[in-house]
């Protein structure tokens, strides 16, 4: 499997990606290799990973707290304490073994700490090596806020090792899913006619599956690297999605999602304001619902719940001027970006979602 080029650096793939690492060691001038961890990496993934890498390398392994409550600023103040506690310099580097949380939070610690130090992504969950440690975003939550704190930095490589997914439960692959079939909605047709088909459930087929996602995310990057344009589109579902994920995950009465579960829901919600807006196929509609709620059950979200998430919307990054912008669907391929919506179009996209069909 070929290795990806990316803006100014590569992603690369399956046991090839260890002898990459292993020549980007030996060939530069690295003081100190740190490993982030959570308590579940580091358990089922870094075992594999330690006997990947050369023995000749000493490395020192940092472990945070796993889930989406802890990605906010407490944790990297922990982690840049522990870096300064380690005596990492400039010349040091951070290799982020985890999902999205760790590579997003240990990209913006690595790039923050001393003015910048240098940081690999071997994502561990499917959602991490379609989507979150690749493009160069970095960043943590600001209480209950997704990602409202961080920036744009290149990694030094991405590693994608599909064998890790064996070690990951099967809500979690589910998750990854979810931006798999945004892929498919926004620029590729026939890859979601594979992910409505279930050929991700083979590992064959999802080892292809990840290669062509990580290839139409990369694609866009390049065209657009800061999100000024085209890579918006890559947000589809995410302004309801992520204000939905803010919204259980600061309740305790509510059990909390899975980042691909809430964005499954906004995407469901989207399409249905695209069938309104723009005549997204009544078909095409249907078949998403039919798809989300066969892959994660229907998540109860009552009456009472709107009003607070559509606040949490207006906190949405794509937003200008406090108008919320979506990017909605004329047809499956066929996006528009930056449009706006009424809330009780928006309303009537969650009660379409939580219906019978």
């Amino acid at each position: 499997m070929d290795f990806i080029k990316s803006t100014g650096y590569s992603i690369y793939f399956k046991d090839n990606s260890y002898l990459e690492l292993n020549n980007y060691l030996a060939d530069n001038q690295i003081n100190n290799i740190f490993i982030l961890v959570d308590e579940h990496t580091r358990k089922y993934c870094l075992p594999r990973c330690k006997e990947k890498i050369s023995d000749a390398i000493q490395m020192d392994i940092i472990q945070i707290d796993s889930g989406e409550i802890n990605k906010n600023i407490t944790t990297c103040i922990k982690v840049w304490k522990t870096l300064t506690e380690l005596k990492a310099d400039r010349k040091s580097i951070l290799i982020n073994l985890g999902g999205g949380m760790i590579t997003d939070l240990g990209g913006f610690v690595a790039s923050t700490f001393k003015r910048g130090i240098k940081f690999i992504n071997i994502p561990t969950s499917l959602l991490s090596m379609v989507d979150a440690s690749v493009g160069s975003k970095t960043g943590v939550d600001l209480d209950n806020l997704k990602n409202l704190i961080g920036l744009f930095s290149n990694p030094e490589m991405v590693l994608i090792d599909p064998l890790y997914l064996e070690t990951l439960p099967d809500r979690e692959l589910k998750s990854g899913v979810a931006e798999i079939i945004k892929y498919g909605l926004t620029f590729d047709p026939k890859l979601l006619e594979d992910v409505k088909q279930d050929k991700w459930k083979n590992i064959n087929n999802l080892n292809d599956i990840i290669y062509k996602s990580v290839s139409i995310k990369n694609k866009v990057v390049i065209k657009d690297f800061k999100e000024v344009n085209l890579r918006k589109a890559l947000n589809y579902g995410h302004t309801v999605g992520h204000a939905i994920e803010s919204y259980f995950l600061e309740h305790n009465t509510l059990k909390s999602l899975l980042h691909g579960e809430a964005i499954a829901i906004g995407m469901v919600v989207e399409a249905y304001i695209s069938h309104k807006l723009f005549g997204f196929p009544n078909l095409a509609l249907v078949s998403l619902k039919n798809y989300v709620l066969k892959t994660y059950g229907k998540i109860r979200i009552d009456e009472e719940h709107y009003s607070p998430i559509l606040d949490l919307m207006k906190h949405d990054k794509k937003n200008t001027n406090g108008v919320v912008k979506y990017i909605l669907l004329k047809d499956v391929g066929d996006f528009i970006i930056d449009t706006t919506a009424s809330n009780d179009l928006v309303i009537e996209g969650l009660t379409y979602y939580q219906s019978s069909i």
